[in-house]
């Protein structure tokens, strides 16, 4: 969409559970695959997507390098360099 020559950007927020789903499917890794590399359950990985589950910190660095990316970008995939986020 534009608006008077400039662009406008849409933002979704995505929860820790969907970044790891985008990012699986992202490398086309099905549930399966991503289980078997991170040494997760199939169930782990579907419960933590659909939002039934928490990401933490051990299961985030299991994904990480499974999914090879940082393990921030699956905790925090809503931060934004430069902005003041704040802990609530």
């Amino acid at each position: 969409m534009k608006t008077k020559g400039k662009s406008a950007r849409a933002r979704v927020a995505l929860s820790p559970g969907a970044m790891v789903r985008v990012t699986r499917e992202l490398q086309e890794m099905t549930q399966a695959e991503l289980s078997a590399t991170s040494g997760l359950s199939q169930p782990t990985i579907s419960s933590l997507e659909s939002g039934r589950l928490t990401l933490g910190a051990d299961r985030a660095e299991k994904f990480a390098r499974a999914l090879k990316v940082h393990p921030a970008v699956l905790l925090w995939p809503n931060w934004e360099v430069g902005t003041k986020n704040h802990v609530a």
